[in-house]
């Protein structure tokens, strides 16, 4: 420091405990006369600009400044003293520095106005930013390093969006109809607002579909990703098994796909069924038709899809006669509850099917020795995309039964069911026949 510094005008005791407390800051201090004289600087500033104290102090502060800014600080320091407009004074800023080498390096220069006496001093607090500036040139490079893996993670997500979009058409076909379902309730929702009552119903309703729609987007994602996935890996191993020693690998993989797309396409057709029973006017179409060729032959049908070891034992009743009623109905009953029968029942099992007149209507029994259903998902049985907690891990869409059921009101059956878990299902049909014209 100058003897003349304003700051040894304090006691010999203070001014020696505030250098110290100067000299040990970890930024810079560098303090100026109303001429732009250096008249201290602190061992942070004189080491991060390269001088030595002696060097620094006596000169114009100007020195530590590249151009333009050297030759503006002056003509800047007396037009502040005349107007008072500060431009860098009592407001940080970002400005450039300049070494004892040459070296021009940004730092961050902070500068208050001090009034002693009948003069005044500039302090100036600078704070390196070359580490800081690399940090965020890493920051920005990294950025853009991250920009370019998601327009690449984007290009293939796109890629194999376009690979399941033949599959995902269809499905849309049903989810357009639960849209069309929902703009139809809000319709209702609003010519009901006049009706407290009406109103609550509608709600209900609304939270009725808004579950179903969950349930329906539960399932369909687990029941068509593994499915999709299945086939994918199969394609590429396909692909992979050129010669003609992995013939035999090539077949099972084509066989895998095979059985992956029928399971597909019947949970499409449960789909198509659902959006033709709920969508439009569908009324029986009866015909006359002899009822135990026909149950014949659909039990002989049936038997293909079977798992090891499992029988169909059938038992018909009175039942060597002609019936009228819709053929294709009675075959879409039929045909869910023996597939129901067969897929949550083990291997060797038997499934029981009793057919019997009486009184002008049709029964059917089909009793299995599968899982059973849990005592508490019993009541939910018959609801659109509903499956008990016990049958998570195999597959199926929720829809069969409720369709079963719809199909059986349309003739107006009635269908009933007993079941306990680990002890087997029995389902009840009971079908009132009308006299063939």
């Amino acid at each position: 420091m100058k003897p003349n510094s304003p700051i040894l005008n304090l006691s010999s005791d203070a001014a020696l405990r505030l250098k110290a407390v100067i000299d040990t800051a970890i930024d810079g201090i560098i303090t100026i006369d109303e001429r732009g004289i250096v008249e201290s600087v602190n061992l942070a500033a004189a080491k991060l600009f390269g001088f030595e104290e002696e060097e620094v102090v006596g000169n114009n502060i100007s020195m530590l400044m590249p151009s333009p800014y050297r030759e503006e600080h002056d003509a800047y320091l007396q037009r502040y003293m005349k107007t008072s407009k500060p431009h860098i004074i009592g407001i940080g800023r970002e400005v450039e520095g300049k070494k004892k080498d040459g070296t021009v390096f940004p730092v961050r220069l902070a500068v208050s106005e001090v009034f002693l006496g009948e003069g005044r001093i500039f302090t100036g607090i600078v704070h390196d930013l070359t580490d800081v500036n690399k940090a965020e040139e890493k920051i920005r490079k990294l950025n853009t390093v991250l920009e370019i893996q998601n327009e690449e993670l984007e290009r293939k997500v796109g890629e194999r969006t376009e690979k399941l979009a033949s599959v995902v058409n269809q499905l849309l076909q049903t989810n357009n109809q639960l849209k069309k379902e929902v703009i139809e309730r809000k319709e209702v929702e609003k010519a009901l607002l006049k009706s407290e009552a009406e109103l609550k119903e509608l709600l209900e309703k609304e939270k009725e579909l808004s579950e179903l729609k969950s349930r329906f987007v539960s399932m369909a994602s687990h029941e068509f990703r593994t499915p999709l996935s299945t086939i994918l890996s199969s394609i590429e191993l396909v692909e992979a098994y050129q010669k003609v020693e992995q013939l035999p690998k090539r077949k099972k993989h084509i066989e895998r796909i095979k059985n992956t797309v029928s399971h597909l396409a019947s949970i499409l057709d449960d789909f198509l069924s659902l959006s033709r029973l709920e969508g439009e006017h569908i009324q029986p179409q009866p015909e006359r038709f002899m009822f135990r060729h026909f149950c014949e032959d659909l039990v002989d049908e049936f038997k293909e899809q079977l798992k090891p070891g499992q029988t169909i034992e059938h038992l018909g009743i009175n039942d060597e006669k002609d019936v009228y009623c819709d053929k294709n109905f009675l075959r879409h009953i039929l045909h869910n509850l023996l597939s129901n029968a067969s897929k949550y029942s083990a291997k060797e099992k038997c499934i029981h099917c009793t057919t019997e007149f009486d009184n002008g209507a049709l029964g059917i029994t089909i009793k299995d020795e599968g899982i059973g259903i849990p005592i508490e998902d019993q009541k939910h049985l018959f609801t659109r995309f509903f499956r008990a907690h016990n049958v998570e891990n195999i597959k199926g869409s929720g829809l069969g039964l409720h369709i079963v059921r719809r199909y059986v009101e349309l003739m107006n059956g009635a269908i009933s069911f007993e079941s306990y878990e680990g002890g087997g299902t029995t389902f009840h049909v009971n079908i009132p026949l009308a006299m063939a014209k």
